[in-house]
C-alpha cells in the first residue's frame, strides 16, 4: 500500500524559507564584496542584473525541475504538483513565487483550514509542499491529509465564510484604530518612525498575521460565534 503523503506543517516550511533567506544575502554580499574588490562600473551594471536575474529565477527554476530549493532540500521538503504527484510546471513556480512575494506570510493563514496544510499561493496553484522523505522526518514535521467536519449539523461554507470575512473586517479596524492612536502622523504618512515606534508596528502587524490565521482556522471549524454548530 502506497503511505499517505506527509503534508508539511508551517514550521517546517518557514525553516526552509528562512534558509532560502540566508543564501539569498550571501549571494547579495558576495555581489556587493565583488563590485567593491573590482570598481569597475560596466562590472558592477553586468554583475547587479546578472545577481537581479538570478535571485528572480532561483525559486522558479529549482521548484520546476528538482522539486524545491535549497531551502525545501535542507529541510526535506518538496513542492508536488496535484495532478500527477510530479514537479509543478515553471509556469506554475512562477505563479507561486509570485503570490508569496506579494502577500507575505498572509499566504500562510489558511493553513490549518485546508485538508493539505496548504497556503494560498498552493491553493491557487494546486500545488502542495511534502516531505521529501519521510522515513528521515519526525512526526511533529508534518500532517496527513484533514478531513472534513461530517457533522450534519455543520453550518455551510457560505455562512463559514461569511462569518469569517466579519471578523476579519473587524479586526482590521481596530488595526488601523490601533496603529491611529499610537504611531504618529510622520511615521504613518512618512514612514519617518521611531525605534519604539518600529516596534510597536511590528509587534502589532505579528498579532494581526496570528489573530488572521486563528479566525480563519476556527470560523472553518465552526467555532466562532455566528459560525458555530448548533446545540
Amino acid at each position: 500500500m502506497t503511505p499517505a503523503p506527509r503534508y508539511a506543517r508551517f514550521s517546517r516550511r518557514f525553516r526552509g524559507m528562512m534558509l532560502d533567506w540566508v543564501i539569498t544575502l550571501i549571494v547579495i554580499f558576495g555581489a556587493v564584496l565583488a563590485v567593491v574588490t573590482v570598481r569597475s562600473d560596466n562590472f558592477s551594471r553586468a554583475l547587479g542584473i546578472l545577481v537581479v536575474i538570478a535571485l528572480l529565477l532561483y525559486e522558479p527554476v529549482l521548484v520546476s525541475f528538482t522539486g524545491g530549493t535549497l531551502g525545501h532540500y535542507l529541510t526535506n521538503l518538496r513542492v508536488v504538483d496535484e495532478r500527477d504527484g510530479g514537479n509543478v510546471s515553471f509556469l506554475k513556480a512562477c505563479a507561486r513565487f509570485v503570490i508569496k512575494g506579494l502577500l507575505g506570510l498572509y499566504s500562510f493563514v489558511i493553513l490549518a483550514a485546508t485538508r493539505r496544510n496548504q497556503a494560498i499561493h498552493d491553493m491557487l496553484t494546486r500545488s502542495t509542499v511534502q516531505l521529501r522523505d519521510p522515513a528521515k522526518a519526525s512526526p511533529g514535521q508534518y500532517i496527513t491529509e484533514r478531513s472534513e467536519p461530517s457533522n450534519p449539523n455543520m453550518p455551510s461554507r457560505v455562512r463559514r465564510a461569511v462569518v469569517i470575512c466579519t471578523y476579519l473586517v473587524l479586526i482590521f479596524i481596530a488595526n488601523a484604530i490601533v496603529i491611529g492612536g499610537v504611531l504618529s502622523p510622520r511615521c504613518i504618512d512618512n514612514n519617518y518612525c521611531s525605534a519604539s515606534e518600529r516596534a510597536v508596528s511590528l509587534a502589532v502587524g505579528l498579532t494581526l498575521l496570528t489573530l488572521t490565521a486563528l479566525i480563519i482556522t476556527l470560523g472553518w471549524k465552526g467555532r466562532l460565534v455566528g459560525a458555530r454548530r448548533p446545540s
